[in-house]
């Protein structure tokens, strides 16, 4: 099967080296501290709602808000397994729209392969990210008013991730938007890769192929000993009368082991697979919010 070329020395979370192993983009890890990066990302408004909320008295706390049980627990775990599951199910239904390789012969699997359209997957990923995005939002929201309704300190907490959520999502959205694009050059170049495997594993054998019919054109004494020993093979009776002493054949004829040829298609279940693995790093990532609001709602 076609792997992506590995690349070291990276660290972060998973969707980052799996992107960089992935893509022919270098990107070398920032020295910039995070201070300064969000400083770039918050507009004035977004520092101004900030500051009151630091420095300001937390609004009161709701009057029969609802309270973190068991049930908020099993709940986010519902929502990341749903969304998983979504994931691994509409990959696996892209790829029940075509047999897999090995199920079909080489010519009509490499045929299917090649009328692979990315717009496809693209509209796939987009329409996943927009299903994660909606559903931990509103996991995010829920656990955020409960948040809110534990002490004044904790409403304050809860006002500023509510501005911080509100002033990153734009940025949030246009970096994570930019991963169906980036996967498209992993998708051409696995693609390619296949294409060049399999006209140098055909060349080769052709190659072989004619040295083998060159070298038994050029020794017809060898060719009839073959025919001769096959002869014998189909007569055991008469196999006796073959000389024991004669010359051993020099398997004029018999083309040498080829090494396996790529499976024409196996580079579309590669990708696939590649893009499951991207959609459930990302996964992680939008996560990461709403496990700091649980973990703050289990120690308070």
């Amino acid at each position: 099967m076609l792997q992506a070329p590995q690349r070291t020395g990276l660290s972060g979370p998973t969707l980052i080296r799996l992107l960089t192993r992935l893509t022919d983009v270098d990107a070398p890890e920032s020295r910039q501290p995070l201070s300064d990066h969000l400083s770039q990302w918050l507009g004035w408004t977004d520092a101004i709602a900030l500051s009151a909320a630091l420095n300001n008295r937390p609004p009161a706390i709701a009057p029969g808000a609802r309270q973190f049980s068991s049930a908020e627990e099993r709940e986010c775990e519902r929502v990341r397994t749903t969304l998983a599951d979504a994931i691994a199910s509409d990959t696996a239904a892209t790829a029940a729209k075509r047999q897999m390789p090995g199920q079909v012969s080489a010519k009509v699997a490499a045929l299917q392969a090649g009328d692979a359209d990315y717009s496809n997957f693209r509209q796939r990923y987009l329409s996943l990210q927009h299903t994660m995005e909606t559903s931990i939002g509103n996991l995010r929201s829920r656990l955020r008013g409960m948040v809110a309704a534990r002490t004044p300190e904790m409403t304050r907490l809860a006002v500023v991730d509510a501005i911080m959520d509100r002033a990153l999502l734009p940025r949030e959205r246009t970096l994570l938007g930019a991963i169906p694009k980036l996967l498209q050059g992993h998708f051409d170049r696995l693609r390619l890769a296949e294409q060049a495997a399999l006209e140098a594993a055909a060349q080769a054998a052709a190659q072989a192929q004619a040295e083998v019919d060159a070298a038994a054109a050029a020794d017809p004494e060898a060719q009839a000993e073959a025919g001769a020993r096959d002869d014998a093979q189909a007569a055991p009776d008469s196999a006796a009368q073959v000389d024991a002493n004669a010359p051993a054949s020099t398997d004029v004829g018999v083309p040498p082991p080829a090494l396996p040829a790529p499976t024409p298609g196996a580079w579309l279940e590669t990708f696939r697979k590649d893009m499951r693995s991207v959609l459930l790093a990302e996964l992680d990532v939008r996560l990461q919010p709403v496990e700091g609001l649980l973990a703050t709602l289990r120690t308070s």
